[in-house]
């Protein structure tokens, strides 16, 4: 009776974690959904932000060329999971480190994700840690921490190439994009779909400051949940895996508990059995 008592004790145990692992990943599911909305949205944001600047610059493309002068420092913006039960989500962007080291020397590092923070403690290129989103709600908080820490560097470092190191949720992968400096463009490509200039109210120069402006803020903020929705999904991924295994152990434990209670069974017959057959045994009272 004690060893299907402890059987007994597992498998509700078992089941308990399995209502808690059922209800984390409905929770990321949800998030998932509702990210689906907000990277389509913002995607149209970058992507119109982007035409307007390419129509600028097929007819000042001047504006972009680089004043002569020595390149200019490498950072890297690493997007990792704020939470765990993600797989390796911050394994994967922690190994692409090295696509974020300049020839002149190592980069600096911006780290989004406190666990991603809490596996670099030591690294001399991080200059500044902040702890990511969990949740669609909390993307804007972490855009404009984020937004402050490049001006902060900006300012102790001068003009910076940024690239964002990131899961991208569409093709499931690491991607390195560079967000600064913007519209790099193939100088061999075709570029004027229109035969006449933009007509602005401001100087050309002054229109692309703005639009840098506003195409960094636009593209971190698609980064930063394109990275929320793929680090939830591998939660699903890796939750449905952990789910998969608890009933497998369950229906083991289950085939084990039916083995001990036939095994019960069996011992109360024979009990039976042998106390008739020690009542048949005793002569009959006189």
């Amino acid at each position: 009776m004690s060893r299907r008592h402890s059987i007994d004790t597992r498998i509700s145990a078992l089941g308990d974690i399995g209502k808690i692992v059922r209800a984390m990943k409905n929770l990321s599911y949800m998030e998932t959904r509702k990210l689906a909305r907000f990277i389509e949205a913002q995607q149209l944001v970058v992507d119109g932000i982007d035409s307007a600047a390419h129509d600028l610059l097929d007819h000042h493309a001047a504006l972009l060329e680089p004043p002569p002068q020595a390149p200019a420092p490498a950072l890297c913006v690493l997007i990792g999971a704020e939470r765990g039960f993600c797989g390796g989500f911050n394994d994967g962007v922690r190994d692409a480190l090295d696509a974020c080291t300049s020839k002149d020397g190592p980069a600096h590092l911006i780290v989004v994700g406190s666990r991603l923070a809490a596996s670099l403690v030591g690294d001399a290129r991080v200059v500044d840690n902040l702890a990511g989103a969990s949740v669609v709600e909390e993307v804007p908080t972490v855009l404009s921490l984020l937004v402050q820490s490049l001006d902060a560097i900006n300012a102790r470092f001068g003009t910076l190439n940024v690239d964002v190191v990131h899961w991208d949720a569409a093709t499931d992968s690491v991607q390195r994009v560079r967000v600064l400096p913007p519209f790099r463009r193939d100088r061999n490509a075709v570029t004027s779909r229109h035969p006449y200039p933009p007509r602005l109210n401001l100087a050309p120069a002054h229109f692309l400051a703005q639009l840098v402006e506003h195409y960094l803020f636009a593209t971190l903020h698609a980064l930063l949940y394109g990275s929320l929705q793929a680090e939830h999904q591998q939660r699903i991924r890796h939750l449905e895996g952990a789910l998969g295994r608890i009933d497998e152990r369950v229906r083991d434990l289950t085939l084990t508990r039916n083995t001990v209670r036939q095994e019960e069974i069996t011992e109360e017959i024979e009990l039976i059995l042998l106390n008739r057959g020690d009542d048949n045994a005793r002569p009959p009272a006189n």
